[in-house]
């Protein structure tokens, strides 16, 4: 019945952790025509006994003992039998069977993984739950044996060896002993005898706090979260302002204790409500280990980082910003992920994730990893992840980060350190496809969304759909698919003229009227990021009092009058934190916003006019119909250089709707006359000289008339005094 030669030899290469094949062996087999044996590998035990199914406090002893393995007859017809597991100080535990389980991963889910066509796998791989059980799956293709270590079972590599599912590379298991909220990893040991080694679960959908590394069982429900409303508007003809926030500095409890998620559920939310944002855009929330780097450098793509409490707090979070109305944006970063050992990096000992070779697989300024998009399952490992932070938390949009390093081969590399692809070119075939069928995959399963890119190159087309142009025989040129792109051209330009003197402007002129030229190239927003009050660049208020020679009320002026522009400017807007208050010093993510600001009168002023500008910007369908669609602009005066003046029309789509936006960027008052389309009475609806909002009050009137003063005007005129330093808009009185 016990065949003592194949026991020594199972139990030898079960302590050794190379085995494959456990359900071989282990769990429920059949003994003889009428009996069965049940074995469990329980090393390290004092006594193991198995439990009365009828009486849960009687036991017998078990049928086999020896070097760790445990054997239990049954008859055919009973039920597989728990045994109660004697530890040494005196612990107790009752133990199912891990093996008698039936294996879950389809075919199906196989071989879409094996083709990267599977955008679900969240429901697959990681630890899910079963029938109220723990599965684990993992993708270890190279590995020789890979186990289940955590609080389940003492972190002994010996006592859950996971099954290999063959040429898909999967491993798999189901757990009764694991509970949520406890800790896991897997360790793996690998064909050609070198150490083995563990690493946390790169599907973990919650990670250990740092500096630990483990992954965490979730809530049998996690995945069974619904969003209450997510169909939020990112549409092109929609209002769309984004506060862009890095939740670890927001806000912080006595000045250095992060707020929770539900915190902020509660407080972000509302702030963002009150200013009248329409979005809210969270740095990324992926796990991480280093602060520093504000999550740009994930080492767990499915867990939302533990600094703010467990990711239910991030669904409260989400579910809070659409019942005020407010659209949730995430940063996402598949560009790259860091090499430290717990995580993706040479995750069952070979270029697994990464792409093998270094120069296509090795970002040298960051020091990080790039995936290879080449290969079919790393690409579903990416598409699943997107899919998961839609469905899973409700997230509205995913603004894709560093794509441009994704693009290109010599990206950051100097010759001779890169290699062109198939067609001579220095374009990464494998990254565009990737892109594209990340693209299309999202918008067919989620049409609400926005992909937005983060892009600052010259390629044609990224915000534009792939049937527009996309030659299939030639993967280097035409549209990527995305529905916006970040104008970083439009940023670099504005804030250059925003930092120049007055006095000099006019010689500049062009940098502030450019970016109109080619506002329709793409479906753009207009991002004042974090990345611009970083790194030595200052505040955008140090860079306004850069131009004004030491006028605090200039310095004041001048980005009041930059940020009217930037919202009569065609594109959706995008201020990172701190903006809305002339935040004086650049942003540090070690330390909390300095809200102390709000009780400083032109701190408060600024605070007021961002959020009159949004407010006025929601409620004028000629300030957001047209920012991604031609006629929606047209110039009245851009050429005025030397006077540093400019006026443009916005228009609504149906073009009943105008609004007249003119700024003027010296402290000079200017007299005007623009031509408009509409005779009669208009009406200033923003003026960023308003005395509410710091200004001079040089305006005595919101009311204008629109007249044809001159027999030979073939428009009606409307004569206005430009504020110093000021930026107007004035629409028909309706």
């Amino acid at each position: 019945m016990f065949d003592e030669a194949q026991y020594i030899s199972w139990s030898r290469d079960l302590d050794a952790c190379r085995v494959y094949n456990p359900r071989a062996f282990l769990g429920r087999h059949q003994a003889d025509d009428n009996t069965d044996v049940v074995r469990f590998y329980l090393p390290g035990a004092v006594r193991v006994e198995v439990l009365d199914q009828n009486a849960a406090d009687t036991s017998r002893p078990v049928d086999y003992a020896k070097d760790g393995i445990y054997a239990v007859l049954v008859r055919r017809d009973q039920p597989t039998p728990q045994v109660q597991v004697h530890w040494g100080g005196g612990v107790k535990e009752v133990v199912q069977a891990p093996y008698s389980q039936p294996l879950v991963v389809g075919e199906l889910d196989m071989h879409l993984f094996s083709q990267g066509r599977h955008m679900r796998l969240f429901e697959v791989m990681g630890c899910t739950w079963h029938d109220g059980l723990a599965r684990f799956v993992v993708w270890a293709p190279s590995a020789q044996a890979v186990s289940v270590i955590g609080d389940m079972n003492a972190w002994d590599p010996r006592r859950h060896a996971m099954e290999n599912r063959g040429q898909s590379g999967l491993w798999e298991i189901t757990l009764p002993a694991a509970k949520p909220g406890q800790s896991y990893k897997f360790h793996l040991s690998v064909a050609d005898g070198g150490d083995p080694f563990v690493k946390a679960d790169p599907f973990a959908y919650q990670a250990e706090m740092r500096p630990k590394t483990a992954s965490v069982v979730p809530a049998e429900d996690f995945l069974a979260y619904k969003a209450s409303d997510n169909q939020r508007r990112l549409g092109h003809d929609k209002p769309v302002s984004i506060y862009e926030v890095h939740l670890g500095s927001w806000r912080k409890h006595d000045g250095w204790r992060f707020y929770s998620y539900q915190d902020l559920a509660q407080e972000l939310v509302d702030y963002a409500s009150w200013m009248g944002f329409t979005h809210i855009e969270l740095l990324p929330l992926h796990e991480h280990p280093f602060d520093g780097s504000w999550g740009y450098q994930p080492t767990g793509l499915y867990a939302a980082t533990s600094r703010f409490g467990p990711p239910e707090g991030l669904k409260a979070l989400v579910q809070a910003a659409h019942a005020k109305g407010l659209g949730v944006i995430l940063d996402w970063v598949p560009a790259h992920f860091p090499k430290d050992t717990h995580a993706l990096a040479k995750f069952d000992g070979t270029a697994l994730f990464e792409h093998p070779d270094p120069q296509k697989g090795e970002h040298q300024d960051w020091g990080t990893l790039i995936y290879n998009f080449g290969r079919p399952e790393v690409r579903a490992f990416l598409i699943s992840n997107a899919a998961f932070w839609i469905e899973v938390f409700g997230i509205d949009g995913l603004r894709v980060d560093a794509v441009a390093s994704m693009l290109y081969l010599d990206y950051s590399r100097e010759p001779g350190e890169w290699e062109p692809n198939e067609f001579g070119g220095r374009e990464n075939l494998d990254a565009i496809r990737f892109l594209r069928e990340l693209n299309q995959m999202i918008y067919q399963a989620y049409p609400h969304v926005a992909m937005i890119a983060e892009e600052s190159t010259a390629w044609p087309g990224v915000s534009r759909p792939l049937a527009e142009g996309y030659v299939e025989n030639q993967p280097a040129r035409g549209p990527l698919g995305f529905g916006y792109k970040w104008n970083m051209g439009w940023m670099n330009d504005t804030l250059r003229y925003l930092s120049t003197k007055p006095v000099h402007r006019k010689f500049d002129h062009r940098l502030i009227t450019f970016g109109l030229d080619y506002v329709y190239d793409e479906n753009f927003i207009l991002p004042l990021s974090h990345d611009e009050v970083v790194h030595g660049k200052g505040s955008l208020l140090k860079r306004a009092a850069e131009a004004s020679e030491g006028d605090n009320w200039q310095r004041f002026a001048n980005l009041r009058a930059y940020l009217g522009f930037m919202y009569g400017h065609p594109g959706k807007k995008l201020l990172f934190m701190g903006q809305e208050l002339a935040a004086p010093f650049e942003w540090s993510a070690d330390d909390p916003l300095d809200w102390s600001l709000e009780d400083s009168p032109l701190h408060q002023q600024m605070q007021a006019f961002v959020r009159s500008l949004n407010h006025v910007y929601a409620s004028t369908p000629a300030l957001y119909q047209g920012d991604c669609k031609d006629g929606g602009f047209s110039w009245v005066q851009g050429g005025d250089a030397d006077q540093s003046v400019l006026a443009f029309l916005r228009w609504s789509a149906d073009r009943r709707q105008v609004v007249l936006i003119a700024s003027n960027f010296t402290p000079v008052p200017r007299a005007y006359s623009f031509a408009v389309p509409f005779e009669g009475a208009w009406q200033i609806i923003s003026d960023s000289d308003d005395a509410q909002f710091g200004g001079s009050q040089y305006r005595q009137s919101l009311d204008f008339v629109a007249n044809f003063a001159d027999p030979a005007d073939d428009q009606p005129k409307l004569h206005v005094d430009l504020p110093p330093l000021a930026t107007i808009m004035i629409a028909p009185q309706l």
